[in-house]
């Protein structure tokens, strides 16, 4: 007997736990789903394994001053020692910690070092997500074919545009059109500006490389908000720089603030918290799935819900370990996992290349508040041809900042003149940094463990995701050609460094089910079907055939708008 069978079944009657759709997840994919279907006036069931969090309501630190925290913010030492995971991450700290998975509360195994960063709460990482937002071009979908590593993509740059359109219109996306095929416009809101030192650097680029675009960084920030975000109740962004503490505006976008309340203001929306899905329920008869078993978090009771249609937004690792965990007589090894796939070719983005430099000049200028993103230079490495010895391309960006200590910090002195001093602006420090696509390998996969077992009975993910020769060769080249550009743009001391961190604080883990044409070779179809299963589907990370050098989430909402609406008509046409 498995140990689910062992379980208590509390299934309140299969009517009552009825719906037309369950969506697993409310994080940046799940809330799009979520709104969708709710919209086309499908019943929909949203579950999240983690607790309720409300909009406004429960960010209990956006408002709070940096002396209202006992350590000022930082992390004390015992939450740091006990943290050695989540700790690496930027937004990490004592007035986010709250919306981070802590180390202890749902353990992996690293077979290979790899730093998985989650959000347990409704609304996932969209609480606390970077919040850049680039659409793919056509020579992201085209470059895996076209170079030789993955599979094809089954969809194009054209698939996809009109539903980048409908999801940045809602969003609210601020950024330049900046008429460049490799990095596609879209509908921006007024830009963010440059501050005089970057357009310095931009300046010195455009001068001396035709293959080369300075732009501002695109975030999913309110400039200017549209009608649209008005009916949203969100308001525009204010530059404090607070946003992993939740933003009492809604000025960036967050399942939260956005796509969840909007679903629920349909009345098609059942919303439960403290969720966590064990498995989707495959019925040999039927030849689909029919439901999904949750465990209640706190009494670890088991319920069944049923629907037509099941979205699977549980976020790249545990989309792909609920699909492990999801066996039958049919399905030995995971739900629709024939061709022995299911967790493999997981791939992420190289963010390894740092450089560091001096700027001379702009001593009498200085910038206003705290904004937001940063610039950016798309790739311009194997874009329209394959032209360097290692596969894939890199963004890269940088920003350029005055110290606020000014030029006594770090010097001797005494008395009201080395004070005084603190208080001026010091020099003009660069940092630059990659951003690079990770080619996916068969080799690089997450699975179940046999042996060990969470708070819930479910087996623990293993992963199995490293770095090769190729990520490195790429990050020399940014190195070399980072290097080259600041040194033509006058900048000093420049230096160099490799940061050595593991996979997965990037927190653009991708793939595990991915898309394609043939099902021998791919998980799921140009619908984000599963081959096998047509009935689920799956629309976060994991659904990724490549990861390309762009931020990812733009693209996962769009692939899940593009996905619902289809899975709504077919559900009216009585083909699901």
């Amino acid at each position: 007997m498995s140990a689910v069978d062992t379980l208590q079944i509390n299934s309140k009657g299969t009517m009552q736990n009825t719906f037309d759709v369950i969506v697993i997840g409310s994080g940046i994919s799940g809330g799009w789903a979520a709104k969708e279907l709710c919209e086309k006036g499908l019943k929909t069931l949203v579950l999240e394994r983690g607790r309720d969090v409300k909009h406004l309501k429960d960010y209990p630190t956006a408002t709070n001053n940096p002396w209202d925290f006992p350590h000022r913010g930082r992390l004390p030492l015992e939450v740091s020692k006990e943290n050695p995971i989540a700790g690496k991450c930027y937004a990490f700290n004592e007035t986010s910690s709250h919306f981070f998975v802590k180390d202890k509360e749902h353990p992996y195994i690293q077979e290979k070092p790899y730093d998985w960063i989650r959000g347990y709460q409704v609304g996932g990482k969209s609480l606390i997500w970077g919040r850049q937002t680039q659409r793919w071009s056509q020579f992201e979908f085209e470059s895996p074919a076209r170079d030789g590593y993955a599979v094809d993509w089954p969809i194009r740059y054209s698939d996809l545009a009109p539903w980048y359109s409908h999801v940045e219109k809602f969003v609210g996306i601020s950024g330049n059109k900046d008429g460049l095929i490799n990095l596609p416009d879209g509908e921006f809101l007024p830009p963010w500006e440059l501050n005089c030192a970057e357009k310095h650097i931009q300046q010195k680029v455009k001068e001396q490389y035709k293959d080369r675009h300075v732009i501002i960084g695109r975030c999913a920030h309110l400039t200017q908000p549209q009608e649209i975000h008005l009916q949203q109740g969100r308001g525009p962004c204010q530059a404090r720089s607070l946003c992993e503490r939740g933003c009492p505006f809604g000025a960036y976008f967050s399942s939260n603030s956005s796509t969840i309340p909007w679903a629920e203001k349909t009345g098609n929306l059942t919303l439960k918290p403290d969720a966590i899905v064990h498995s989707i329920i495959y019925d040999e008869a039927k030849g689909k799935a029919t439901g999904v078993r949750v465990i209640d978090a706190h009494t670890k009771k088991t319920t069944e819900y049923f629907a037509r249609v099941i979205f699977l937004n549980a976020g790249t690792l545990n989309t792909n370990l609920i699909l492990l965990n999801s066996t039958s007589k049919r399905f030995a090894n995971g739900l629709g996992n024939e061709n022995d796939l299911l967790g493999r070719y997981i791939a992420f983005h190289n963010y390894r290349g740092s450089i560091g430099a001096r700027m001379e000049g702009f001593e009498d200028k200085y910038y206003y508040g705290r904004r937001p993103t940063a610039a950016f230079i798309p790739s311009f490495r194997n874009v329209f041809k394959r032209d360097m010895d290692f596969l894939g391309g890199y963004m890269m960006y940088y920003g350029v900042s005055r110290a606020g200590w000014g030029d006594a910090f770090g010097k001797d002195g005494i008395g009201a003149g080395w004070k005084d001093g603190l208080g001026e602006p010091g020099t003009w420090s660069v940092y630059m940094g990659m951003q690079g696509e990770t080619i996916p390998k068969h080799e690089n996969h997450v699975r179940l463990s046999t042996d060990q077992r969470d708070a819930w009975d479910m087996p623990l993910l293993i992963t199995s995701i490293g770095y090769d020769d190729n990520d490195v060769m790429s990050m020399k080249d940014f190195q070399t050609q980072g290097v080259e550009m600041l040194e033509k743009a006058g900048c000093k001391d420049i230096g160099t460094w490799d940061t050595n961190q593991a996979p997965g604080l990037d927190i653009h883990e991708m793939g595990g089910v991915r898309m394609g044409k043939d099902p021998k070779t791919s998980m799921l179809n140009k619908w984000n079907q599963l081959h096998n299963c047509p009935n689920v589907f799956v629309t976060d990370g994991a659904c990724m055939t490549s990861v390309g050098n762009q931020n990812p989430s733009l693209t996962y909402m769009a692939i899940t708008a593009r996905a619902a609406n289809y899975a709504a008509e077919e559900m009216k046409k009585g083909n699901l």
